[in-house]
């Protein structure tokens, strides 16, 4: 397998021989394999990290949604973990209880009670700038609801230079663009293997998603309503989860 460098960083990774968009994503790992430095991390794995790569771009026209397809991605996790960011949720323990063990045993947190993840993202979602005391505290009206307030702007002021964090895109905007901007970009050292062999995969068509049903508040999404038509990747690809 050749594994060629990428193009100068101010180069853009989504400029490719092929048309497929997730070669940006594998021009990436192939990057940071190639020329990464090694770098301590909290979990004591170890990465190579690249810091500040040029930013992914995947259209989203036509319910287009860009789901790897060179490895298997586990669709039920990654829309679970965004409703539990949603809620603002910071007790893994309502993500286990669903079979899901992202955020299982991390460390560092021995001081909190078993499945208090801290403020962790949701909670910056939805209370920036409050104070923390724990998972069962009732946080309603404490802190900026940094997601309430770029759907505010979005709907009303789609001009403001503000707008930050988007995980919705509301009525009266229909999606574009999903820009990716980095800062480290890393890989542990125990998934390079497995990524040379994703890199050996050839990327299939991305699937589309459907919502079921019209929501109007950002709390109001289900597990349900989502559907994912016409997904086909390649076998699931083992890496360890550090934590």
């Amino acid at each position: 397998m050749s594994l060629n460098p990428l193009p100068a960083p101010t180069a853009n990774l989504f400029i490719s021989p092929s048309p497929h968009e997730e070669h940006q994503y594998l021009n990436l790992i192939r990057h940071i394999i190639d020329h990464g430095e090694p770098r301590e991390d909290r979990t004591g794995t170890g990465t190579i990290s690249v810091f500040a790569p040029p930013q992914l771009r995947f259209s989203l026209r036509d319910n287009v949604i860009p789901l790897l397809t060179t490895k298997r991605v586990f669709v039920r996790a990654v829309i679970e973990e965004l409703l539990w960011f949603i809620r603002g949720d910071t007790n893994g323990n309502h993500l286990t209880e669903k079979g899901i063990h992202i955020w299982d045993d991390k460390v560092g947190l021995s001081h909190r009670k078993p499945g208090d993840l801290g403020p962790v993202y949701g909670f910056q979602w939805r209370h920036f700038g409050a104070k923390y005391v724990d998972c069962d505290t009732d946080y309603t009206g404490q802190g900026v609801d940094q997601l309430r307030e770029v759907i505010d702007k979005i709907q009303n002021h789609p001009n403001d230079r503000r707008i930050i964090l988007s995980a919705w895109n509301p009525a009266g905007l229909s999606p574009g663009e999903f820009i990716h901007t980095m800062g480290d970009a890393h890989v542990y050292l125990d998934h390079i293997d497995a990524l040379k062999v994703q890199l050996e995969r050839e990327p299939r068509a991305f699937p589309r998603l459907e919502i079921k049903r019209e929501i109007t508040d950002i709390n109001d999404f289900k597990l349900e309503d989502f559907e994912i038509i016409g997904y086909q990747p390649y076998g699931k690809i083992k890496m360890n989860m550090s934590t």
